[in-house]
C-alpha cells in the first residue's frame, strides 16, 4: 500500500514553540503522550512528512521536545495548529473486542434488512459523544449517527460493515 493510501490516525497537533531554543509543544491525542516518539515520523493529513520528534518530556496536555525539522522558536510557532498523523499500521493490533475509531472509517452502514445506507466517512466528536458521519449511498449530504450501543449495536469490522439504527426524526415544534 502506498504511503498516501494508508489509513492515517490523528495523534496530535503542534501547539507552538516552547522557549527560545526551537523546542516545540505538541498537544497529544494519545493515551500516552510520550508514545509520539515511538511512532516514527509524524505526517500531515495528505501523508507527506511533517515532523520527526526526538527527545521529549511530558506536560499536562502533551509533550515538549525537539524535532529534526525545527531549529528556532519562530519555525516552531509557524507550525502552530499543524495536525499530526500516523499510519494505522504503526499502531499495535487491538485486543479482542477492541478497535481503533479509525477502523470504523470506510465501513458500510447497513439497516436491519441489510440495505446499505452509506459508508462511514469520519468519526467526529463535537464535545459530547462520538458521532459517525455517514455518506449516503444514494448521494446527498452526509448525516450523523450517534456512536452508541443503541444506534450502532453490531460492529462487523472484519467484514466491512456495521448495523445502523437511525434515530427517529422529529418535525418542527408546533407553536404554543
Amino acid at each position: 500500500m502506498a504511503q498516501n493510501d494508508a489509513k492515517l490516525i490523528l495523534v496530535g497537533h503542534v501547539a507552538g514553540g516552547f522557549g527560545v531554543k526551537g523546542e516545540v509543544r505538541i498537544t497529544a491525542y494519545t493515551a500516552d503522550p510520550l508514545a509520539l516518539t515511538a511512532y516514527g515520523p509524524l505526517l500531515r493529513a495528505d501523508g507527506s512528512h511533517a515532523l520527526t520528534v526526538t527527545g521529549t518530556r511530558a506536560t499536562k496536555d502533551g509533550v515538549v521536545g525537539r524535532a529534526k525539522e525545527i531549529d528556532t522558536k519562530e519555525q516552531a510557532d509557524a507550525l502552530r495548529n499543524l495536525k499530526l498523523y500516523v499510519p494505522r499500521d504503526r499502531f499495535p493490533e487491538p485486543e479482542e473486542d477492541e478497535f481503533y475509531l479509525a477502523d470504523l472509517v470506510g465501513l458500510e452502514a447497513r439497516d436491519s434488512e441489510g440495505v446499505v445506507l452509506g459508508k462511514v466517512k469520519a468519526v467526529q466528536n463535537f464535545g459530547a459523544d462520538d458521532m459517525l458521519e455517514i455518506t449516503p449511498s444514494a448521494g446527498g449530504q452526509t448525516w450523523y449517527l450517534p456512536f452508541t450501543k443503541e444506534a450502532a449495536p453490531e460492529l462487523h469490522i472484519a467484514d466491512g460493515w456495521l448495523l445502523a439504527v437511525r434515530p427517529t426524526e422529529t418535525g418542527e415544534r408546533e407553536p404554543d
